[in-house]
């Protein structure tokens, strides 16, 4: 998941604080997400695959919207021109044949472009001015039209692959991150950010021929009505799970808020026994906690709409253990979300200061996200365990509490995904996904392609860990150089720097050792007091 400005991965309008959270001016962004939203119409039903005609005044009005969009917001300006003939080489996706060409012009005379099909050409067209949006939009409508008149490729596919298959070479150019979303994943998509699925709160496993239960939310229906781990799930409102895919079966758990459900569970061995339902608006869990040996262990699986809430909670049920020694938080796996939440989730264990700042090309894009007012855990030692597979607003958590030295990041090199994106909704109901900012770590170093480097690295084996822990029982950080080089990384940098700062602690999968470690290092104050020193404190910070 990335981070979105529109909705928040990284939509919508700017949300109050969340609880807990001193974070100021900000609004959500997907990053980590945000949401910016084009206003938007109210979805269009795609054409049937078979429809002979194209709908061009939708198109036209999908376009004209995306450049609007577009054009303020990308991280580097580009023309209308510019977007357009990168568009276009997208229609050869979808039927080879097609070919978009800009002939020599004679003098004087404004530049062709001219749209070929198996070596025929189908029509000319003169290219409007640099950045005269209004006629790009015109002739796009005309050229695409003339192409789906003359390839049954094109009006096999359908208007909506037709789109699709533009916007994808028209990002292709700009970043990885940056989509279109079609109207019929959108709308799954918007619901997800939000929470606003209405459901049971389960998720499903094979079980060999059979579905069990693998989760249940603590929010949800199922878990209130009583519903367990490892039960059979037989039967949904008198269908047969027998042989189903674990997704169909869960689609079919959706519904209408407030609408009933009956499922027919069966514990192991025994037989089968119905529970009815009423689906619910299930905000997604994301934390889960557990505590061992006096330390609280709280993964976090992603960044929704209720996160730090979530993690409020669990902290505060934490900390009745009056013999707690200390907190992790398990972000491996965590591709991100909402990056206010993260900025939120942050707030909670850090007292005051930046906890990261975005910057980009368009003024609305530039926020700096200060957190004020209160660690809830009065300075409570805090590990953060992190692998190759932490991404986003995971990171932005992980950097802001290493380079404020409030906790000891411990595991592997993370993904390295610091752009966010801002959404805006189209006209037919799908979503356009850009990217418009840049993500920076307090301490001033950009977080795209570089990640977060942990003080502690288990990712070289057991034999390097066995060293690093060792020098930090003498009071060293055995890999302070390589922290502090990746601190005075300041953007832009070559990618040859980012690999030879990476190289020192490669991205890996995490293991039982990451924990192990976090657990061990938890027990060692000076070890722990030793790592927290190491890292650099007199760099310039990335406030403006």
């Amino acid at each position: 998941m990335g981070l979105a400005v529109a909705f928040a991965t990284l939509a919508g309008p700017y949300p109050a604080e969340a609880a807990h959270s001193r974070s100021r001016g900000a609004p959500q962004t997907e990053l980590a997400q945000a949401t910016l939203s084009q206003s938007a119409q109210d979805p269009i039903a795609s054409n049937a695959q078979t429809s002979r005609s194209l709908d061009t005044g939708l198109l036209a009005s999908v376009l004209s919207s995306a450049f609007r969009f577009l054009t303020p917001r990308t991280l580097d300006a580009h023309s209308s021109r510019t977007y357009s003939l990168w568009g276009l080489d997208g229609l050869t996706a979808i039927d080879p044949s097609i070919t978009i060409e800009e002939p020599s012009p004679a003098p004087r005379e404004a530049p062709l472009i001219r749209l070929s099909l198996s070596q025929k050409t189908i029509a000319e067209f003169r290219e409007p001015g640099e950045n005269e949006t209004g006629d790009w939009i015109r002739v796009l409508v005309s050229i695409m039209n003339a192409a789906w008149r003359a390839s049954p490729a094109l009006r096999s596919a359908g208007r909506d692959a037709l789109l699709q298959s533009f916007f994808d070479e028209l990002f292709n150019h700009l970043d990885p991150y940056s989509r279109y979303v079609a109207p019929s994943s959108a709308g799954n998509d918007r619901a997800n950010r939000t929470g606003d699925v209405a459901g049971v709160g389960i998720s499903l496993v094979r079980d060999g021929t059979a579905l069990v239960i693998g989760a249940i939310n603590a929010n949800g229906p199922a878990w209130a009505a009583g519903a367990n781990i490892g039960q059979k799930l037989l039967a949904v409102d008198g269908k047969s799970t027998r042989n189903q895919d674990p997704a169909s079966v869960e689609s079919w758990l959706v519904g209408a808020p407030g609408s009933k459900v009956k499922l027919l569970l069966a514990d192991p061995g025994r037989h089968g026994a119905i529970m009815r339902l009423d689906r619910q608006i299930v905000p997604p869990q994301t934390v889960f906690a557990s505590t061992h040996d006096h330390i609280a262990v709280m993964r976090i699986s992603s960044f929704s709409s209720d996160t730090a809430e979530e993690l409020s909670q669990n902290i505060d049920q934490a900390l009745q253990d009056k013999k707690l020694i200390g907190l992790i938080f398990d972000l491996r796996g965590d591709r991100g979300g909402v990056l206010q939440q993260a900025v939120t989730a942050t707030a909670l264990v850090l007292d005051q200061g930046i906890a990261v700042v975005t910057k980009g090309r368009d003024p609305k894009s530039n926020h700096i996200w200060a957190v004020q007012g209160g660690d809830m855990t009065h300075g409570l030692p805090i590990t953060v365990l992190v692998d190759g597979r932490t991404a986003s607003a995971a990171e932005i958590m992980a950097a802001a509490l290493s380079d404020h030295r409030r906790a000891v990041v411990i595991g592997s090199a993370t993904l390295g995904k610091g752009l966010v994106q801002a959404i805006g909704q189209m006209p037919d109901g799908g979503e356009l996904f850009v990217t418009w900012s840049r993500v920076l770590a307090p301490l001033g170093w950009p977080l795209q392609g570089l990640g977060v480097t942990p003080q502690i690295c288990t990712s070289r084996g057991a034999f390097s860990l066995e060293q690093q822990l060792g020098a930090l029982a003498q009071g060293r950080l055995q890999d302070a150089d390589t922290v502090r080089a990746s601190r005075e990384i300041r953007f832009p940098v070559s990618v040859s720097r980012i690999l030879d700062i990476r190289r020192h602690c490669p991205a890996a999968l995490g293991t039982d050792t990451d924990l192990d470690t976090a657990a061990l290092l938890l027990h060692r104050p000076a070890s722990y007091r030793a790592a927290l020193a190491a890292m650099p404190d007199d760099m310039d910070d990335a406030s403006p």
